[in-house]
């Protein structure tokens, strides 16, 4: 599949959902044209929304951390991200006892906000779980690899509990070769090692690009077929943006790059409708 301009692709579209990481930022930051990009969408008409994994900040600390960045002009209702997902779950689903989590605070203090305390996997008493009534598995910081991981073994080998996963990706680029791993990865070897399954939010579940998608028609008449995915990852992005009917654009921008794209859109069988260098090429 040849690549083409993204900017011709993109207009002929009423809306285009962004990933964040990969699509706009990078790990040197906000990636060069973004903004120039954006703005030229918008003039065009054309609705924009971020759909991001990132479930550590809520929409407006997203929103902030893009100005921090240098975007700019990007609002909090724009922000679609897995930590709200996850969130209106266990409001709706834990109605008592303790939320225990692996992840930061920041991350708890937002996600867990459901009226019931939140208790961190290190203070957690294995020998007095009966308060524990759920797990999240938050973020890939916050907490000591070793001995954290595996207490949360145990005490999901001890009790049956519903597990969220608020962060579906696996891993994540940390420089031009380097990845480390994400909540999702942490949590893929739990399942593994419990033969277990937990409730994964983000892409490419369908719920969160419904969320979008009727939060988008909130402010006009959008139908499927009007709307554009753009991401760089083919397991996550451009997945669940072909389950939802969505058309899909890969960039090269972030997890995929140019050189093994085509291997990973063959060996997967995941095929996405465009590829395009960047969002600003």
């Amino acid at each position: 599949m040849n690549e083409v301009s993204f900017i011709t692709v993109a207009e002929k579209f009423k809306a285009v959902f962004l990933d964040s990481y990969g699509v706009l930022k990078n790990y040197n930051g906000l990636i060069d044209g973004v903004q120039e990009a954006i703005d030229h969408l918008r003039s065009k008409g054309i609705a924009i929304r971020i759909l991001t994994n990132d479930a550590s900040r809520s929409q407006q600390q997203q929103a902030e951390s893009f100005v921090r960045l240098g975007l700019k002009g990007i609002d909090t209702h724009e922000i679609v991200t897995s930590g709200m997902m996850a969130r209106q779950y266990l409001q709706q689903k834990i109605l008592e006892g303790k939320i225990g989590y692996l992840g930061t605070e920041n991350s708890a203090e937002y996600i867990l906000q459901s009226g019931l305390e939140h208790i961190p996997v290190r203070d957690i008493d294995l020998n007095n779980i009966d308060d524990i009534a759920a797990f999240v598995f938050l973020d890939d910081e916050g907490f000591d690899w070793n001995e954290d991981i595996n207490k949360t073994v145990n005490l999901l080998r001890r009790k049956n509990l519903p597990v969220i996963v608020a962060n579906s990706d696996k891993l994540y680029p940390v420089s031009k070769n380097d990845v480390a791993v994400a909540t999702g990865g942490i949590a893929k070897l739990v399942e593994n090692m419990l033969g277990k399954k937990f409730i994964h939010f983000g892409k490419p579940d369908s719920q969160m690009f419904m969320y979008a998608y009727d939060e988008l028609n909130l402010y006009g008449s959008f139908s499927k077929h009007e709307i554009l995915m753009v991401g760089d990852t083919l397991h996550t992005d451009i997945l669940g943006g072909n389950k939802f009917g969505l058309k899909t654009t890969l960039v090269l921008s972030g997890n995929t790059s140019e050189s093994d794209a085509n291997l990973h859109i063959n060996s997967t069988g995941i095929i996405p409708d465009f590829i395009c260098r960047s969002i600003v090429s």
